[in-house]
């Protein structure tokens, strides 16, 4: 049991080095994944699996679980859990009179622990035994020398605790040289007991190993047609296996059944995939809406000319003006189309608060989330009922001048504060008004002309513009999904790959949907701003009128 719990703490002392170098490869491997250019579902599914193996193969607890000292403590567990069934079994043999201060209660003690132990070394033995029976088929492959060589990760950080000052302010020199011979002697002794365990794992694996290659010599021979069918895929992912210096390839199973977890998320993601979305984003033809909802030719309010712009507000802004519409009493169709409109925000504004990195827009996503919350709930846009017969019930340029002066006024009444010329000052209500207000002008503007526009009509095109602008928006779900994927802390990888499976499942019809209309590629740091795709769709699409901000 002492040399259990010895093993366990030498080993602890390893696991930060071992870290160090699991992180170096990890950054590599990243750079390789993330410079690769993802097109179709099924390289998105092959990036997010490679993700998973290399969190899954480099997190803390899988490192210490493979490393050699933690396979030779299930050989230990085995050893005590035999040594115990060897008492139990002298306990029910043995009718003599029990000689104890525990008199009875020996044999329900000495019970107790034997479960104990068979319960708690289920796992360990488990693991030594996967481990052995992998290691007889490696057997032969290296020298004896090579087998027990203890690699520089074992002793990094005793070595590194060996030779570095005394941080002690002793003013004796001779103190301070005594202080440090022991503090080197002590730890040599340390790297010494370390290296004794290493080989001695090491070896009590090679054992088992030999062991276990003798009795298993007889089931040498498996199906051809089983190993080829498990090689497709391991080979594949092998190379993205994190591994430390001296460590051997995952078993197959293994490897294998790391990438089923992937596939698991993936199935959980699909069952919550937004239908209606789906739907609604096959409406959009092309992306004109993106440059559509705010021409040049609208007038800027007072020095709203720098504020900036989000892929949600706009969405938002056209909602409300849709469902003030009178096409309202078919609210079968008006719940079908808040729903899909609900879940492209939803996915909106992950890939805007993803791809935000500076926190540009905190503001007018905030705005976005609480005005949505009354369109959502109340057909409410700021307190003013949608449905109300002071903002609707007329034709739709009537609706549409009242939407305009109503944010006119909002807008207006809070400028009186100085600060509010800066628009990161501005409140939720004026944000909201400014989209409001534009808006409501460009479509005012656009069809001065036609004015037998009817309700129907209008709603259909706000439809689209919608459509387009969550269509341009969630081109950006693939560089997010592979965002979603990395973390810096070794700890929070596999939850960030979980996270990211999850997504990929949710938004796999999304980007099945066929890309049968172009949009400039744009970096992914730009992507989140609907400014950016605007402006770079005015340079390389001139035939559209853009306004930019």
């Amino acid at each position: 049991m002492l040399l259990l719990v010895l093993t366990s703490c030498f080993s602890a002392v390893m696991l930060p080095t071992a870290k160090r170098h699991i992180d170096l490869a990890y950054s590599e491997m990243h750079r390789k994944i993330s410079n690769n250019q993802l097109v179709t579902v099924g390289e998105l599914k092959t990036a997010v699996t490679r993700y998973w193996v290399m969190a899954e193969t480099g997190s803390s607890q899988f490192v210490i679980a493979r490393s050699v000292t933690c396979v030779a403590s299930g050989v230990m567990c085995l050893l005590m859990g035999l040594t115990l069934l060897h008492a139990e079994k002298r306990k029910f043999s043995y009718d003599g009179e029990v000689s104890s201060n525990y008199k009875w209660s020996i044999k329900l003690i000495l019970l107790v622990q034997t479960i104990g132990v068979i319960v708690g070394g289920i796992a360990p033995v488990m693991r030594w035994f996967i481990v052995a029976r992998f290691k007889s088929s490696k057997i032969g492959h290296k020298s004896f020398k090579d087998e027990l060589k203890v690699e520089t990760y074992w002793n990094e950080s005793l070595v590194y605790w060996r030779d570095r000052s005394v941080p002690l302010q002793v003013g004796s020199h001779i103190l301070r040289k005594l202080v440090y011979d022991a503090k080197r002697l002590l730890l040599n002794i340390c790297i010494g007991v370390q290296s004794a365990i290493v080989r001695a794992s090491k070896l009590a694996l090679l054992i088992s190993a030999t062991f276990l290659k003798v009795l298993l010599f007889c089931f040498q021979r498996i199906k051809k047609r089983d190993v080829e069918s498990s090689r497709g895929m391991e080979q594949d992912y092998s190379r993205y296996v994190l591994l430390l210096e001296g460590e051997s390839q995952l078993p197959q199973k293994t490897l294998r059944n790391i990438c089923n977890e992937v596939d698991k998320l993936i199935q959980i993601g699909k069952k919550k995939q937004p239908n209606n979305l789906i739907d609604f984003l096959k409406v959009s033809a092309n992306f004109n809406g993106v440059g559509k909802f705010d021409p040049h030719e609208v007038l800027s309010l007072h020095f709203d000319q720098k504020t900036p712009n989000c892929w949600s507000l706009p969405v938002m802004t056209l909602t409300a003006i849709a469902i003030s519409l009178n096409i309202v009493d078919d609210n079968k169709r008006v719940n079908h189309f808040l729903s899909a409109v609900g879940e492209g925000l939803y996915f909106a504004k992950l890939v805007e608060r993803t791809l935000d990195k500076n926190g540009d827009l905190t503001s007018i996503l905030h705005a976005a989330d609480v005005v949505w919350v009354g369109v959502e709930f109340s057909r409410k846009w700021l307190d003013n009922d949608l449905q109300d017969a002071s903002v609707g019930g007329g034709s739709p340029n009537e609706t549409l001048q009242k939407l305009s002066r109503i944010a006119d006024d909002i807008f207006t009444n809070e400028m009186n504060d100085p600060l509010m010329q800066n628009p990161f000052y501005w409140p939720l209500k004026v944000i909201a008004a400014r989209s409001m207000y534009r808006v409501t002008q460009t479509i005012l503007l656009s069809h001065t002309n036609n004015d037998s526009l009817t309700d129907e009509e209008l709603f259909e095109r706000l439809s689209v513009m919608i459509s387009d602008i969550l269509a341009a928006c969630l081109t950006n779900l693939v560089p997010v999904v592979i965002l979603k994927c990395h973390s810096n802390v070794i700890e929070e990888r596999e939850e960030s790959v979980r996270r990211a499976a999850v997504l990929l499942g949710q938004s796999e019809g999304i980007l099945e949907i066929p890309p049968s209309r172009d949009l400039p590629s744009l970096d992914p740091i730009k992507a989140a701003y609907i400014k950016e795709c605007r402006a770079t769709m005015a340079l390389n699409r001139p035939g559209i009128d853009v306004f930019i901000e």
